[in-house]
This record gives structure tokens, C-alpha cells and sequence, in this order.
């Protein structure tokens, strides 16, 4: 009795038989591919090395200008870019403590909290897109969420260009920089961008080691160098000049409990996930930050948060998505454990087994990438100018 396989033509029939060789060899690859051991890789050929910091490149749309720095300091440093005048973008990211609020989670404007830490502006030039989900695509978009969001500035566009239209010193500033009457709002964010661009790193140790500098670090930094681009495979996310691949990753990073048990933070946790359109089921039931799920919303994107860079790391605590981490020993001990539980964690996050000794060597190479810290003072503000009504006279 003839079965399908016999009536197949001879040449259909050797196909099939080829096709089924070629498939059994790649599950039998698979199987043992899976059952071997995950260890973290070291660095890899197509693995960008670690080097200094390349020149600033700007948007052709938004050109660096000395003159539009100034204005975007001016802006940066002003609370009138708020609803309620009370808050300045030096307020979530203080220019005296590392470019951002040293609290676990950034506290957003009055009545409101934010839900996650408030990431440095140092180097934040060199990101591909911005926030640690990865939601912003520049630092003029970016820049625009913050004043105007809820729980940051919470600050109206109309109300914003009405300010700025009685303060002459502005109204000037604008004028000579961007062609127009009075100030607008998408020629702020420039401006403020601009100002954010000028926020880079100066003088990391490591940096003068990797360009001939033996002297500049020392030899527990130079061992934990090799930690790092080997045995503790920090090389595989943390690379190329900025020291971060701007990619995404679940690590298992544990809750903050103070994002669990604040009223304030959980009201923001349900208003960002219905804001970012969500499934009701998810909006009711997320009990955790779901981080780049809110961008391509795929399940297997749950819990991955963007590479931060490590410069300047000395000066940007605490650290992770959630400020759960207050000091470096502390994010260099949850590695070493294999970070937490996540379904989707990344598979290289695995126990590391470096010893105390190691885990010391690995630290001094972190601080060496801490260079000169970048600091700013508040500008002197330019003043409201004098308002006359229409029937006075000056």
C-alpha cells in the first residue's frame, strides 16, 4: 500500500529527506546549545572598545550657537517654565549633585510624585533616544514632556509663550536668535537643548589610560579593567565611548519599596500606563514598572530598561530605573548575585563568582571613569517687565 512519502516524486522525494536532515541537525543544536552553561561573554571582536568621549554633534535643525546656550541655561535654570513658577529643570536635575535629584524617585511637581529616578543630563547628547524606556527620540522632545507633563512641570504651551512674552530680556533673546516676534515655545526646547548638549564629561582617568597614560589609574583599577572586559563581562552593555550600548535589558531589579507603598507614586504608575495605552487588564493588574514595553508594547519587552552610561558614575546615584541601589557596591553586588528574577531577564546576566578582592578591583575601574565634575551656578534671571494697560500712561 502506497503511503504519501512513496507517491512523492523522486526529486520532491530527496528534498524532504534533506530538509528533514537539515531540520533534526539545527534542534539537535539547539539542545545542546541550551544545555550548555551561560556564562558571561567577554568582549567581543564586533564589541565596541571603551574609549574617550567623541565632539558633540547637534540636530541640522538646532545648530550650537554660544548665544543659544546662554538662552537654554537662562530657561534651564528658570521656574517660570513651570505651572505653578515653583520648579525649574534644575530642580528634578540640580546641576550641584551630578544633573539629577539624589532621591530614589524623582518627586514631580506639587501634589503629584514621579514614578521613576530622575536620570543624569550629563552626556545625554550621545543617547539615540531618551528616558530609561526609551520613549523620547530627541532632547528637544524630551525637554517638551518635561514642562508640560503632569507630573513634572505641568506647564501649559500658551501659558508658557504668554511668560516668556513679558519678560523683554527674553523677548530680545529670541528675537535676534530665532527671527520671531515674540518667544515660542519649540524655539525654548531648542534653546534648552542646546544648553543640555554643552553637559559632557571632562577628564576621566580612564580616558587619558586607554589614549598611553599608564600613570593615570591605578593598579586596582587597571585589574578591574580586565574584569570588566572579561570575567565580569560588563563590556557586553556598558561599551564604546559612552560606555553603554543605548540598548534595552530586564535585569530582575528589585522594587523600590517606596514606589510600592507610596499613594502618590502608584496614582502616577496607573496614569502613565493608561497614558501610554495599555490593555485594561495590564492598566489594573502591573504591579512593576514595564519599562520598553511601553514603546513597542510586546510582551517580551517587560521589565527592560536602556543601558545608563557608566561616566561620571562617582556623582549620578543612586542607581537603576527605580533609585533602589544607594551606593556602586551595592549595584556591583546585585551583579555578582545574577541580578533578580524577570522572565525576560537577559541571559548573560548570570552569577559572576568574583570574589571581594574583585569586586573591589571592578569599583576602582568605575570610579576611574569619573572625571572633573560638571557643575553650573543658577544665572542671574532676567525680570518681568513693567505691564501698562492700554489707558495708562508710562
Amino acid at each position: 500500500m502506497e503511503n504519501r512519502f512513496t507517491t512523492l516524486p523522486k526529486l520532491a522525494q530527496r528534498r524532504w529527506v534533506l530538509a528533514l536532515g537539515v531540520g533534526l541537525a539545527a534542534v539537535l543544536a539547539l539542545a545542546i546549545f541550551a544545555s550548555a552553561p551561560v556564562t558571561p561573554a567577554a568582549a567581543q571582536d564586533d564589541i565596541p572598545p571603551l574609549a574617550p568621549l567623541p565632539p558633540v554633534s547637534a540636530p541640522s535643525d538646532n545648530s550650537v550657537t554660544p548665544e543659544k546656550v546662554e538662552l537654554g541655561r537662562l530657561l534651564f535654570f528658570d521656574p517660570r517654565m513651570s505651572g505653578d513658577g515653583s520648579m525649574s529643570c534644575n530642580s528634578c536635575h540640580p546641576a550641584a549633585t551630578g544633573w539629577g535629584v539624589q532621591t530614589a524617585i524623582s518627586f514631580g511637581g506639587p501634589g503629584t510624585s514621579h514614578w521613576r529616578n530622575a536620570q543624569t543630563l550629563l552626556n545625554v547628547a550621545y543617547y539615540s533616544k531618551l528616558n530609561w524606556d526609551g520613549g523620547k527620540k530627541s532632547i528637544e522632545q524630551q525637554n517638551g514632556g518635561a514642562w508640560g507633563g503632569a507630573v513634572a512641570g505641568n506647564l501649559d504651551k500658551a501659558l508658557a509663550e504668554e511668560r516668556l512674552a513679558q519678560i523683554p530680556e527674553y523677548v530680545e533673546r529670541f528675537r535676534d536668535l530665532f527671527g520671531s516676534q515674540y518667544p515660542l515655545w519649540d524655539d525654548a526646547l531648542r534653546a534648552v537643548a542646546t544648553y543640555q548638549r554643552t553637559l559632557v564629561s571632562q577628564n576621566a582617568p580612564l580616558d587619558a589610560y586607554l589614549e598611553g597614560d599608564e600613570s593615570a589609574i591605578s593598579d586596582a583599577a587597571k585589574r578591574g579593567l580586565e574584569l570588566f572586559n572579561d570575567k565580569a563581562g560588563c563590556i557586553n552593555c556598558h561599551n564604546g565611548p559612552l560606555v553603554s550600548d543605548d540598548r534595552y535589558y530586564a535585569l530582575g531589579v528589585p522594587q523600590n519599596p517606596d514606589f510600592l507603598d507610596s499613594p502618590l507614586k502608584q496614582i502616577t504608575f496607573r496614569y502613565e500606563f493608561a497614558a501610554k495605552g495599555v490593555p485594561e487588564e495590564v492598566y489594573r493588574t502591573a504591579s512593576e514598572d514595564y519599562g520598553f514595553y511601553f514603546v513597542t508594547k510586546q510582551a517580551e519587552d517587560i521589565g527592560k530598561f536602556r543601558t545608563p552610561s557608566l561616566r561620571d558614575i562617582c556623582y549620578t546615584g543612586p542607581y537603576m530605573h527605580d533609585g533602589v541601589f544607594q551606593t556602586l557596591e551595592e549595584v556591583v553586588t546585585f551583579y555578582n548575585a545574577g541580578g533578580g528574577d524577570n522572565p525576560n531577564k537577559d541571559p548573560r546576566i548570570v552569577p559572576l563568582g568574583l570574589s571581594e578582592e574583585e569586586q573591589a578591583d571592578l569599583l576602582a575601574m568605575l570610579e576611574s571613569l569619573c572625571g572633573d565634575q560638571v557643575t553650573d551656578e543658577s544665572p542671574e534671571l532676567p525680570p518681568y517687565g513693567e505691564f501698562v494697560f492700554p489707558d495708562e500712561e508710562k
